[in-house]
């Protein structure tokens, strides 16, 4: 089906819907350039089907005559382009109207409106990117920190799949060592030679333990955590929102339960993507809408990945406070004491006793803020230090295969300490191989090359 496909050429607007200075409309395969000799006329006597690669050229974008836009035409032949096939890109003036009537040109002259992520699938299956580079691109798109950019930049330029690709040997080499002992049994596979293999399936499993060490993180980078503020009302909630994204955000005031539903924002948090949540900090509704807002914020702390539980230093603990930590204790939570700047009057240690990480800042004033957003930090990175050429697993298909493939190592090992056949080893070794080749594309269900490419947007 995707090679049958790949006759097609393919076309598709490449650039962000709405207005804009510039939009892109793309085309790859065959007739790429015919197509483009149909509507594109340019300022010169030569024709696109006779540009040189890597040329740009200024002309016109005509339908029977009609001039429908100026444009810039930039080519691409194959195979050093990103599809490995011919490429044109037609760079004329951004928005919905001029888009729309030079893409509809190509597809009257002899292109495909695109599938979504189908430029990049070609890439894929002509060999010019693997299946984990691939989905790398999509990661690009989205990333929301530069931290997210830099590790889906590596996973694009091959750095996952050099670390596969050198334990997919590691396994061979193994699997070739088995299969002579079952070809050849007169060469029965010697003690010494057991042991060298059991070493040498040790060093596989401590690869992929690093491999899957960093992948909390990198799930992170690639995702977001959801952080939920929660306290008893007028400890502060807003204000140290309002702090974390360095702007006025929510309304602040003295009255008690301003707040009244949640407040959403993203935000960049030493490279993390954050979305940070603020609640309502009523806990004896009054009425139905206090009701929902409280419905709504008990929702939100239990699908947070880390709840931020905020205290008020100039005050004792009160019934509200005990309440709510007993709400959290089991989360994953780092306790807030606030208004550090006034007298306290708070019982520090009955806080300790139950969160063992505990920050004290005064929003109002934006102190110590430093130590909360070092806090999050630390909870991602689990106090590890990942050096910048560190590779960082973060799709969770390539987790998960990761994680079967170490499955099947330690098996492996098992298998040798019990003296199974040969065959049953091999066998193992085999399945492993599987895994990894899944997570570079080696071999696929057509399935899932559909499930992958249908999250990229058309014209990627």
């Amino acid at each position: 089906m995707f090679k049958d496909n790949l006759e097609d050429t393919i076309s598709a607007i490449s650039t962000a819907q709405g207005q804009g200075g510039i939009g892109i409309v793309r085309l790859s395969g065959k007739k790429a350039l015919a197509v483009a000799d149909k509507i594109f006329i340019p300022f010169g006597k030569t024709k696109p089907a006779d540009f040189k690669s890597y040329t740009v050229h200024y002309g016109k974008i005509c339908d029977n005559g009609e001039v429908i836009d100026e444009a810039i035409l930039t080519l691409m032949r194959k195979p050093r382009s990103y599809t490995r096939e011919d490429v044109v890109e037609i760079n004329c003036h951004g928005g919905i109207l001029a888009l729309g009537k030079v893409l509809d040109l190509t597809l009257k002259h002899g292109a495909r409106l695109a599938s979504p992520g189908e430029f990049t699938q070609r890439a894929f299956l002509n060999g010019r990117i693997d299946l984990a580079q691939a989905e790398a691109v999509i990661d690009i798109i989205r990333a929301k920190t530069d931290s997210a950019l830099k590790v889906s930049l590596g996973q694009l330029s091959g750095g996952l799949s050099c670390e596969i690709n050198k334990i997919r040997k590691q396994v061979l080499d193994i699997l070739v060592s088995i299969e002579a002992g079952i070809d050849f049994p007169e060469e029965d596979i010697g003690q010494q030679d057991l042991v060298k293999i059991f070493l040498e399936l040790t060093a596989i499993d401590t690869k992929l333990n690093k491999l899957l060490d960093g992948s909390a993180c990198g799930r992170i980078l690639r995702e977001g955590i959801q952080v939920v503020i929660c306290g008893r009302p007028n400890v502060g909630k807003s204000s140290l929102l309002n702090a974390l994204l360095k702007k006025e955000r929510s309304i602040v005031t003295a009255v008690a339960g301003t707040t009244r539903d949640t407040i959403e924002e993203m935000l960049d948090i030493k490279g993390i993507p954050v979305k940070i949540v603020d609640t309502a900090g009523i806990l004896k509704p009054r009425n139905l809408i206090e009701r929902k807002a409280v419905l709504r914020s008990r929702a939100q702390v239990r699908l947070a990945d880390l709840v931020v539980i905020l205290f008020d230093a100039s005050q004792r603990l009160n019934a509200q406070d005990k309440k709510l930590i007993q709400e959290v204790k089991n989360k994953k939570v780092i306790a807030v004491i606030n208004k550090i700047d006034l007298k306290a009057r708070i019982e520090k240690d009955q806080i300790s006793r139950v969160f063992p990480l505990v920050v004290q800042l005064c929003a109002k004033k934006s102190q110590n803020i430093n130590l909360l957003e070092d806090a999050l930090s630390d909870f991602v990175y689990q106090g590890k230090l990942f050096a910048q050429e560190f590779t960082l697993v973060s799709n969770l298909r390539h987790i998960q295969a990761l994680r079967n493939t170490r499955k099947l190592i330690r098996q492996t090992k098992a298998a040798l300490g019990d003296k199974l056949p040969p065959e049953c080893i091999g066998q193992l070794l085999k399945d492993a191989c599987v895994y990894l080749d899944g997570i570079l594309g080696r071999s696929f269900p057509e399935d899932l090359l559909e499930r992958i490419f249908a999250d990229f947007c058309i014209g990627k």
